[in-house]
């Protein structure tokens, strides 16, 4: 998979890019992770990418050329499908092995933004599957609307609240990805049974040692029988769903053993509240 994410700050992504499961993918070869400053596709000598809004009010707009012309760049094309070619512009480092091609998908372009669609696990999953993922990171009070309009493919919002900008975002939705493919993590289940990838919470894990303050590991975790270990992981990632998170558990399909599992949770907290 190849990641290019366009920024005014491409600074912030390196530390991101070079460390844990993205620095290991990226070593590996099995993803390319690229910071564009979209800065340098101002096309004027101040380097500005931002305007006044039309129509009055405060903050400043990103302006659509800057944004258009580094996408067209990055998929090798400009208005009219000639290079862009714009004075002092490097192009961005990318892995050849992963350049475009006719043969690819086009890639997905993902505006981040608060009116975006909010990102789930099922999203993560979806843009796993994709050979190339564009990332369009603002800063300022918002895009021109025709770069919603006639340029991306994808809103996404990683939250009901404010953030100075969309890099943080971005990082946050890329390693969520990026962990999805294969090969990147160590252990091939992990990413599957994940909170969220089944639809619950995860269960509780434990390590050594077997007693820690008096805390001691459930003895069915010890106990070497797998069936059993694997029923007590199923039913308590049920029970911290139930507690936690109980909105995930509308619409999930359920087995005839989950629901009398659940059943069985909800007598059990009844009968602790009333002898409360």
């Amino acid at each position: 998979m190849r990641v290019d994410v366009l920024t005014l700050f491409p600074e912030m992504f390196a530390s991101v890019f070079g460390s844990s499961i993205l620095g290991k993918a990226r070593d590996k070869g099995l993803v390319s992770l690229n910071a564009i400053n979209f800065r340098d596709y101002s096309g004027n000598k101040h380097g500005s990418v931002d305007d006044t809004p039309y129509g009055g009010g405060g903050g400043m707009v990103l302006k659509p050329e800057p944004i258009f012309h580094a996408v067209e760049d990055l998929l090798g094309q400009h208005a009219g499908g000639e290079a862009a070619g714009l004075s002092g512009v490097e192009e961005p480092a990318v892995n050849p092995g992963l350049a475009l091609n006719a043969s690819v998908r086009p890639p997905r372009i993902i505006l981040m933004c608060p009116q975006g669609e909010t990102f789930t696990q099922k999203k993560a999953e979806e843009l796993a599957q994709e050979d190339h993922l564009v990332f369009i990171c603002g800063h300022y009070e918002g895009y021109d609307e025709r770069i919603r309009e006639h340029l991306v493919t994808d809103e996404l919002s990683i939250g009901d609240y404010v953030l100075t900008g969309g890099e943080l975002p971005a990082m946050v939705v890329i390693d969520s990805v990026t962990r999805l493919l294969p090969g990147v993590l160590g252990n091939e289940t992990s990413a599957v049974t994940d909170s969220f990838s089944t639809g619950l919470l995860e269960y509780p894990h434990y390590t050594r040692p077997v007693e820690f303050r008096g805390w001691k590991v459930p003895d069915i975790l010890l106990s070497g029988h797998h069936a059993n270990v694997d029923e007590w992981r199923r039913k308590e990632a049920l029970r911290r769903t139930w507690q936690r998170r109980p909105d995930l558990l509308d619409g999930l399909e359920l087995t005839e053993k989950d629901k009398r599992w659940l059943k069985e949770l909800q007598e059990e907290a009844q009968a602790k509240r009333q002898n409360q």
